[in-house]
């Protein structure tokens, strides 16, 4: 069945964006139901008043009607998707976006106007979110970096302070240490709450800076400022594109007795593992040329009995390369950085001790 005028009428009147019309000397002539509930005004009030009375200036209104006479915003006559501002009824300001055409009259000369404008502002307000997502994102990353080597430089300067204190009480000096495990664990904690916001897309602003629980990132002290023999003689590459990560936990794991050696990306890592044997990788998820995701494969194609530990920044795995990389039989255990020096000595050998026993059967 044809559509009628009739039913083109009522499709525009009930349509939910702006449409107006103006006549010959811009004054208002048509003016819909949509309209209506995004401006504030009710046809009475706006039908036969000029259209400038819908801008916040009558340079904005001015701006419009040159563009729809021009050439350059969809050809002439017309405009797409044009951005401007509306003023509605009680005084606020919608960004819309306009498409229009002049109305000519039966010699061919400019009778009036038409056009449908689309209300911009939830599109906006979910292209603002998803820019501070990806912001939140982001900064987890370049936050969480840094906090990794105050940690593991804390961790190896609470070695030196007891070591060179010998008898004497430094009570003092690593409760000062702890105050700053304390402040890197809530700092750490406020990144992971802003990741869980963009997850849920729930932003609210409760007191998630407020009195954040604080982290235990280093739950058995007594143990965590021990060498660990265990690690003695271990192997271990390092792979993280953050220059300060690969020296801090060099420095923490060389203190253990274990050879250390860093690469800055896949490919390097890559070379060193052609070149050296090592008895396990730690690897960062996120980096150039070839993430940990890609050198996990490769890895398993060339070393397939290397144990692999991975490491990320990220709250936010988006690119889901650790639900990959544990598809593909991953098993070690998925650090968030900032690594607890404690637990990444007991996964390191755990790990270890797992491919030594499976290469024995």
């Amino acid at each position: 069945m044809p559509l009628t005028q009739e039913m083109l009428e009522r499709l525009t009147d009930r349509s939910t964006d702006i449409v107006v019309a103006t006549g010959r000397r811009g004054r208002v002539v048509y003016y819909n139901d949509g309209a209506s509930k995004s401006l504030g005004y009710k046809q009475n009030e706006i039908l036969g008043a000029f259209v400038g009375r819908l801008y916040p200036s009558i340079e904005e209104a001015k701006r419009v009607g040159t563009a729809m006479r021009s050439d350059d915003f969809g050809g002439p006559g017309i405009v797409e998707t044009f951005r401007t501002t509306f003023l509605a009824k009680d005084g606020s300001e919608i960004p819309v976006a306009i498409s229009g055409t002049l109305l000519y009259d039966e010699a061919g000369e400019p009778s009036g106007t038409i056009g449908y404008a689309k209300d911009l502002r939830d599109i906006l307000h979910k292209d603002h979110l998803a820019t501070l997502g990806e912001v939140a994102i982001g900064l987890s990353h370049e936050v969480n970096n840094p906090l990794e080597v105050v940690l593991n430089q804390v961790e190896l300067l609470e070695a030196e302070v007891g070591r060179l204190a010998g008898e004497r009480d430094c009570s003092v000096e690593c409760e000062r240490l702890d105050a700053i495990r304390r402040e890197v664990a809530r700092i750490s904690d406020i990144v992971a709450r802003l990741a869980e916001m963009v997850q849920t897309e729930s932003y609210e602003t409760i007191s998630y800076v407020g009195p954040a629980r604080m982290i235990d990132l280093r739950p058995d002290h007594a143990k965590a400022k021990r060498r660990d023999d265990r690690l003695d003689g271990l192997r271990i590459l390092v792979v993280d594109d953050d220059h300060g990560i690969c020296v801090s936990l060099k420095e923490i794991l060389e203190a253990d007795g274990c050879e250390v050696q860093t690469a800055h990306d896949g490919l390097e890592a890559l070379a060193c593992l052609e070149a050296s044997h090592f008895d396990l990788m730690l690897s960062d998820v996120v980096m150039p040329r070839l993430d940990g995701y890609q050198l996990y494969l490769r890895v398993q194609q060339t070393h397939p009995g290397l144990p692999v530990l991975m490491m990320t920044a990220f709250h936010h795995d988006k690119d889901h390369i650790i639900k990959r990389s544990r598809m593909e039989g991953l098993e070690g255990v998925i650090f968030k950085k900032p690594v607890d020096p404690f637990r990444l000595r007991e996964a390191i050998v755990e790990t270890v001790r797992k491919a030594e026993a499976a290469a024995s059967k």
